[in-house]
């Protein structure tokens, strides 16, 4: 099988890819792009097997984690 050549446009995917792995806001992403909407830039995110597996984790961790006997705590963001 021959691959395939690598494009310039190629590499918008991935950068954005790696900074939404590292943590950065699809909203901050979309100014870095120059995306008018987030949809445009959604598309340019490709997460890996290992990403969908943490955020699974992190959403369990959450659910699980001890809550206070006065009730729920809002958390500003």
């Amino acid at each position: 099988m021959q691959a395939l050549p690598l494009r310039r446009h190629d590499l918008r995917h991935t950068g954005l890819t790696w900074m939404a792995d590292a943590g950065i806001p699809v909203h901050i992403l979309r100014k870095i792009a120059g995306h008018g909407s987030l949809t445009t830039t959604q598309r340019y995110l490709h997460p890996d097997a290992r990403s969908i597996t943490a955020a699974g984790k992190a959403l369990s961790d959450h659910l699980s984690a001890r809550r206070s006997p006065s009730g729920p705590r809002l958390k500003v963001v």
